[in-house]
């Protein structure tokens, strides 16, 4: 069974040392999601892909393509009620040439579906 999720969020803009990237942060329940996919993809195979990465087919408007999406681990609020819990984010890098042909820019509330692979 083929799970899709929805996230909307802004789209970012990362200066990296030799370019510029264009990323979507998953949070959320969608996170969630993500890490229990990648999780069952571990138990199955008994490994995990590059860097941790979901392959995806990422859909933002009528552009659609296949790609992956990578976790990035952030650092827990101090408070006691996520002591013991580590939040976790995923990135969907997004293309110039999906950006120019959904005339979206850096800023735009955008909405992803990622069907998981």
């Amino acid at each position: 069974m083929t799970e899709t999720l929805v996230h909307r969020a802004p789209l970012a803009r990362w200066q990296g040392e030799k370019a510029v990237y264009h990323l979507l942060r998953i949070t959320g329940e969608a996170a969630e999601a993500l890490a229990a996919h990648a999780l069952m993809q571990r138990l199955e195979f008994g490994r995990q892909r590059g860097f941790g990465s979901i392959k995806v087919m990422a859909l933002i408007g009528e552009t659609q393509w296949k790609t992956s999406v990578f976790p990035q681990k952030k650092p827990s609020p101090s408070s006691s009620e996520t002591v013991g819990r580590r939040e976790r984010e995923w990135i969907l890098l997004v293309s110039k040439k999906v950006m120019r042909a959904e005339d979206i820019a850096p800023g735009d509330e955008i909405t992803a579906e990622l069907t998981l692979l």
